[in-house]
Protein backbone atom coordinates (compact mmCIF):
# COMPACT_ATOMS: atom_id res chain seq x y z
CA UNK A 1 0.00 0.00 0.00
CA UNK A 2 1.23 3.46 -0.87
CA UNK A 3 2.13 5.24 2.42
CA UNK A 4 1.05 8.52 0.80
CA UNK A 5 -2.55 7.27 0.89
CA UNK A 6 -2.60 6.83 4.67
CA UNK A 7 -5.15 9.23 6.25
CA UNK A 8 -2.77 11.67 7.90
CA UNK A 9 -2.74 15.47 7.82
CA UNK A 10 0.70 15.37 6.19
CA UNK A 11 -0.58 13.16 3.37
CA UNK A 12 -3.63 15.39 2.97
CA UNK A 13 -1.37 18.40 2.45
CA UNK A 14 0.74 16.43 -0.04
CA UNK A 15 -2.37 15.29 -1.92
CA UNK A 16 -3.76 18.85 -2.09
CA UNK A 17 -0.41 20.17 -3.33
CA UNK A 18 -0.24 17.43 -5.98
CA UNK A 19 -3.81 18.19 -7.06
CA UNK A 20 -3.06 21.91 -7.35
CA UNK A 21 0.09 21.13 -9.35
CA UNK A 22 -1.81 18.78 -11.67
CA UNK A 23 -4.50 21.43 -12.29
CA UNK A 24 -1.84 24.05 -12.98
CA UNK A 25 -0.08 21.64 -15.35
CA UNK A 26 -3.33 21.00 -17.21
CA UNK A 27 -3.97 24.73 -17.62
CA UNK A 28 -0.47 25.20 -19.02
CA UNK A 29 -0.82 22.23 -21.39
CA UNK A 30 -4.22 23.52 -22.54
CA UNK A 31 -2.80 27.00 -23.13
CA UNK A 32 0.20 25.58 -25.00
CA UNK A 33 -2.04 23.40 -27.16
CA UNK A 34 -4.26 26.35 -28.12
CA UNK A 35 -1.28 28.54 -29.01
CA UNK A 36 0.32 25.76 -31.10
CA UNK A 37 -2.96 25.08 -32.91
CA UNK A 38 -3.37 28.78 -33.71
CA UNK A 39 0.19 28.89 -35.09
CA UNK A 40 -0.41 25.67 -37.03
CA UNK A 41 -3.59 27.01 -38.64
CA UNK A 42 -1.72 30.14 -39.71
CA UNK A 43 1.04 28.05 -41.30
CA UNK A 44 -1.48 25.87 -43.13
CA UNK A 45 -3.17 28.95 -44.59
CA UNK A 46 0.23 30.34 -45.67
CA UNK A 47 1.21 27.01 -47.23
CA UNK A 48 -1.99 26.93 -49.29
CA UNK A 49 -1.35 30.44 -50.61
CA UNK A 50 2.27 29.66 -51.51
CA UNK A 51 1.33 26.38 -53.20
CA UNK A 52 -1.22 28.24 -55.29
CA UNK A 53 1.35 30.91 -56.20
CA UNK A 54 3.96 28.25 -57.07
CA UNK A 55 1.56 26.54 -59.49
CA UNK A 56 0.75 29.85 -61.17
CA UNK A 57 4.43 30.82 -61.38
CA UNK A 58 5.39 27.41 -62.79
CA UNK A 59 2.76 27.86 -65.48
CA UNK A 60 4.24 31.23 -66.44
CA UNK A 61 7.79 29.83 -66.29
CA UNK A 62 7.13 26.81 -68.48
CA UNK A 63 5.22 28.85 -71.04
CA UNK A 64 8.13 31.29 -71.23
CA UNK A 65 10.62 28.40 -71.46
CA UNK A 66 8.58 26.78 -74.21
CA UNK A 67 8.66 30.02 -76.16
CA UNK A 68 12.41 30.38 -75.50
CA UNK A 69 12.97 26.86 -76.87
CA UNK A 70 11.10 27.90 -80.00
CA UNK A 71 12.95 31.20 -80.32
CA UNK A 72 16.49 30.03 -79.45
CA UNK A 73 16.45 26.26 -79.69
CA UNK A 74 16.47 23.61 -76.95
CA UNK A 75 20.28 23.24 -76.95
CA UNK A 76 20.85 26.95 -76.28
CA UNK A 77 18.35 26.91 -73.40
CA UNK A 78 19.93 23.75 -71.92
CA UNK A 79 23.38 25.33 -72.04
CA UNK A 80 22.06 28.46 -70.34
CA UNK A 81 20.38 26.35 -67.65
CA UNK A 82 23.44 24.18 -67.00
CA UNK A 83 25.53 27.31 -66.40
CA UNK A 84 23.32 28.40 -63.47
CA UNK A 85 25.45 28.10 -60.30
CA UNK A 86 24.38 25.88 -57.40
CA UNK A 87 22.46 27.65 -54.62
CA UNK A 88 24.74 27.76 -51.57
CA UNK A 89 23.46 30.75 -49.61
CA UNK A 90 20.77 28.82 -47.71
CA UNK A 91 21.27 28.72 -43.95
CA UNK A 92 18.83 26.80 -41.74
CA UNK A 93 18.37 28.32 -38.30
CA UNK A 94 15.67 27.67 -35.71
CA UNK A 95 13.26 29.54 -33.52
CA UNK A 96 11.09 28.43 -30.61
CA UNK A 97 7.32 28.56 -30.23
CA UNK A 98 6.24 27.41 -26.75
CA UNK A 99 9.33 25.21 -26.54
CA UNK A 100 8.92 23.73 -30.03
CA UNK A 101 11.96 24.26 -32.24
CA UNK A 102 10.91 25.07 -35.79
CA UNK A 103 13.19 25.91 -38.73
CA UNK A 104 13.85 29.37 -40.06
CA UNK A 105 15.54 29.46 -43.47
CA UNK A 106 17.82 32.40 -44.12
CA UNK A 107 19.07 32.93 -47.66
CA UNK A 108 20.21 35.72 -49.92
CA UNK A 109 17.54 36.47 -52.47
CA UNK A 110 19.83 37.70 -55.22
CA UNK A 111 17.80 36.15 -58.00
CA UNK A 112 19.21 33.99 -60.75
CA UNK A 113 21.76 36.12 -62.53
CA UNK A 114 21.88 35.68 -66.29
CA UNK A 115 24.45 33.07 -67.33
CA UNK A 116 23.98 33.85 -71.00
CA UNK A 117 24.71 36.77 -73.22
CA UNK A 118 21.86 39.19 -73.81
CA UNK A 119 23.09 39.38 -77.35
CA UNK A 120 21.39 36.60 -79.23
CA UNK A 121 19.00 35.67 -76.39
CA UNK A 122 15.29 36.47 -76.18
CA UNK A 123 12.81 38.13 -73.87
CA UNK A 124 11.07 34.78 -73.35
CA UNK A 125 14.26 33.35 -71.81
CA UNK A 126 14.47 36.35 -69.49
CA UNK A 127 10.87 35.82 -68.42
CA UNK A 128 11.55 32.12 -67.77
CA UNK A 129 14.65 32.96 -65.69
CA UNK A 130 12.74 35.44 -63.53
CA UNK A 131 9.79 33.05 -63.09
CA UNK A 132 11.97 30.08 -62.12
CA UNK A 133 13.83 32.29 -59.67
CA UNK A 134 10.49 33.14 -58.09
CA UNK A 135 9.63 29.43 -57.94
CA UNK A 136 12.93 28.73 -56.15
CA UNK A 137 12.25 31.39 -53.53
CA UNK A 138 8.69 30.20 -53.00
CA UNK A 139 9.83 26.57 -52.72
CA UNK A 140 12.32 27.51 -50.00
CA UNK A 141 9.61 29.34 -48.09
CA UNK A 142 7.17 26.46 -48.56
CA UNK A 143 9.73 23.95 -47.27
CA UNK A 144 10.20 26.06 -44.14
CA UNK A 145 6.45 26.36 -43.55
CA UNK A 146 5.65 22.68 -44.18
CA UNK A 147 8.47 21.48 -41.91
CA UNK A 148 7.34 23.90 -39.20
CA UNK A 149 3.73 22.74 -39.56
CA UNK A 150 4.80 19.09 -39.27
CA UNK A 151 6.73 19.75 -36.06
CA UNK A 152 3.91 21.81 -34.57
CA UNK A 153 1.33 19.14 -35.44
CA UNK A 154 3.45 16.45 -33.77
CA UNK A 155 3.81 18.60 -30.65
CA UNK A 156 0.09 19.41 -30.59
CA UNK A 157 -0.60 15.67 -30.52
CA UNK A 158 1.92 15.13 -27.72
CA UNK A 159 0.56 18.07 -25.72
CA UNK A 160 -3.00 16.82 -26.21
CA UNK A 161 -2.04 13.40 -24.80
CA UNK A 162 -0.42 14.99 -21.75
CA UNK A 163 -3.40 17.27 -21.17
CA UNK A 164 -5.79 14.29 -21.45
CA UNK A 165 -3.70 12.27 -18.99
CA UNK A 166 -3.80 15.12 -16.47
CA UNK A 167 -7.52 15.77 -16.96
CA UNK A 168 -8.73 12.16 -17.04
CA UNK A 169 -6.24 10.34 -14.80
CA UNK A 170 -4.04 12.48 -12.57
CA UNK A 171 -6.57 15.14 -11.49
CA UNK A 172 -9.39 12.62 -10.70
CA UNK A 173 -6.87 10.45 -8.83
CA UNK A 174 -5.73 13.23 -6.50
CA UNK A 175 -9.27 14.64 -6.20
CA UNK A 176 -10.42 11.26 -4.95
CA UNK A 177 -7.40 10.91 -2.68
CA UNK A 178 -8.02 14.32 -1.08
CA UNK A 179 -11.67 13.40 -0.53
CA UNK A 180 -10.85 9.97 0.95
CA UNK A 181 -8.19 11.30 3.31
CA UNK A 182 -10.41 14.23 4.35
CA UNK A 183 -13.33 11.87 5.08
CA UNK A 184 -11.07 9.49 7.02
CA UNK A 185 -9.63 12.34 9.10
CA UNK A 186 -13.09 13.76 9.82
CA UNK A 187 -14.28 10.32 10.91
CA UNK A 188 -11.21 9.96 13.10
CA UNK A 189 -11.84 13.38 14.66
CA UNK A 190 -15.49 12.45 15.39
CA UNK A 191 -14.39 9.22 17.02
CA UNK A 192 -11.79 11.09 19.07
CA UNK A 193 -14.37 13.69 20.11
CA UNK A 194 -16.83 11.00 21.15
CA UNK A 195 -14.15 9.14 23.09
CA UNK A 196 -13.14 12.31 24.95
CA UNK A 197 -16.78 13.01 25.87
CA UNK A 198 -17.12 9.49 27.30
CA UNK A 199 -13.90 9.88 29.28
CA UNK A 200 -14.99 13.29 30.67
CA UNK A 201 -18.38 11.87 31.63
CA UNK A 202 -16.75 8.98 33.42
CA UNK A 203 -14.42 11.39 35.26
CA UNK A 204 -17.36 13.58 36.32
CA UNK A 205 -16.57 16.61 34.17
Amino acid sequence: MDPNTFPTKGNLILAKNSLALAKQGYELMDKKRNILIRELMGLIDSAKEIQKEILQTYEVAYKALEQANIDLGINYCMEAASAVPEENSILVKSRSIMGVEIPHIDFKDEGIKPTYSFLGSSESLDRARVAFCRVKNLSIKLAEIENSAYRLAANVKKTQKRANALQNITIPKFTGLVKDISNALEEKEREEFTRLKVIKRQMGY
